[in-house]
């Protein structure tokens, strides 16, 4: 499978409940969708990257940057549909789905993610995690987690506290998961046709759709865990770590 074709796809879609047109707004003065493609640009195993979108505003302001932007149907319930729309119209070997909302995703971690699904071609599916770092985290709804095998396949996602230490306390190998993808073309084909599964609904997380119909999802280690946009605090925090990383860049310059 070496040398195979990989496109990165990065759904943007206008609307946001939480954060409206949350895909144009700055960080440090770069629009955040912007600051996804040119990280995920950045990593060596991905030949092209697309962003998918509903809304001509987010198609130029990635065009105007450099980027290659695809206007795609308004009526996509999730970026998965979005990412399979651009699988229909472009080919590849592997999809990677990376979401519009990390606007500091390390190339080293779609590299990670990558890595497996490039070397063993029984993979339909792949994602990342990364050690949940304090309590806050462990109690967060918004924040998922998984539990894996010992190959690394994904026993189940929750929003949940998992797994449940009986003995009280934070298990040392709690995982958070990081919502990007790498899905072979024909299962995503397929993965986006399926109807929404009991646990999907019950916790409004998509991936379970995959284990409810018996497919694995291998689970890679995150090299660099990386923020995610979702509210207007995350959009000051993201705007701080921003100006402290440029800052440190200065000074060792």
């Amino acid at each position: 499978m070496a040398g195979a074709a990989v496109i990165a796809v990065i759904p943007a879609r206008y609307g946001s409940t939480r954060l409206p047109a949350k895909a144009l707004r700055e960080i440090d003065g770069v629009p955040m969708v912007v600051r996804v493609w040119r990280n995920v640009s950045r990593a060596r195993a991905i030949a092209r990257v697309i962003v998918a979108t509903d809304d001509e505003r987010i198609a130029s302001v990635v065009r105007e940057a450099g980027g290659e932007a695809m206007l795609t149907s308004e009526r996509h319930p999730s970026g998965t549909d979005r990412v399979a729309e651009v699988a229909s119209r472009v080919r590849a070997a592997i999809y990677v789905n990376v979401q519009g909302d990390l606007p500091f995703i390390a190339p080293a971690d779609l590299e990670a993610l990558v890595a497996p699904m490039i070397s063993d071609r029984r993979l339909v599916m792949a994602t990342l995690a990364t050690p949940i770092r304090d309590d806050h985290e462990w109690a967060n709804p918004n924040v998922v987690k998984v539990v894996c095998d010992a190959r690394g396949n994904a026993l189940y996602f929750s929003r949940s506290s998992i797994p449940f230490a009986r003995a009280g306390g934070r298990p040392s190998r709690a995982l958070r998961h990081i919502g990007v993808y790498a899905y072979r073309r024909a299962f995503l084909l397929r993965f986006a046709s399926m109807a929404p599964g009991v646990l999907e609904q019950i916790e409004m997380l998509e991936q379970l759709r995959a284990l409810e119909n018996g497919y694995s999802i291998r689970v890679a280690n995150s090299v660099a865990p990386s923020l995610e946009v979702d509210t207007a605090e995350d959009l000051t925090t993201a705007e701080n770590f921003a100006r402290q990383t440029l800052s440190g860049e200065v000074r060792r310059g």
